[in-house]
């Protein structure tokens, strides 16, 4: 259990872990051109390597084709990309249309954002976003791009 999860979400890590992952593109013909180096069924086999029946897999946006995700036996959480379409919903237990403040100081979005205080100009908490797929810098201190191509293809255990 991830206790410092705000109770709403809480439920995501009652009974096994919490993944994140982003920007799948599934059947996307821009894969190439987005810097994917593996196939959609090497992709898919990482998923569903990592995730099952008591977990909640968190796809932090711009899934592609949502049928490779239809087999995965754990929660699933959506939080919708510039990509998605709405017949995508349909395929995921929860879905929310923008950034999900889920702890007191974690964000989770598709779009990088920052919440800055306005005293100080300074942000006030850590998100996790996918979106940029190429170089983009985002500093560590307060982002983390987990989009597939730059993260490595693995979900990101949130536990």
């Amino acid at each position: 259990m991830i206790k410092t999860l705000y109770p709403c979400f809480q439920h995501w890590s009652e009974k096994g872990s919490v993944y994140l992952i982003s920007d799948t593109h599934f059947d996307d013909p821009d894969r190439e051109y987005m810097g994917y180096d593996i196939s959609n069924m090497e992709q898919a086999y990482y998923l569903y390597e990592t995730c099952h029946k008591n977990d909640t897999l968190i796809h932090l946006g711009d899934v592609g084709n949502p049928e490779w995700l239809k087999g995965l036996k754990c929660h699933k959480v959506l939080i919708m990309g510039n990509h998605d379409k709405a017949d995508v919903k349909e395929y995921f237990d929860e879905v929310y249309t923008g950034p999900l403040w889920i702890a007191e100081k974690l964000i989770l979005s598709h779009e990088p954002v920052v919440i800055a205080d306005s005293h100080f100009a300074m942000p006030i908490a850590f998100n996790i976003h996918g979106h940029d797929h190429g170089d983009n810098f985002w500093d560590g201190q307060y982002h983390l791009n987990i989009c597939q191509n730059i993260y490595g293809y693995i979900p990101l255990n949130l536990n």
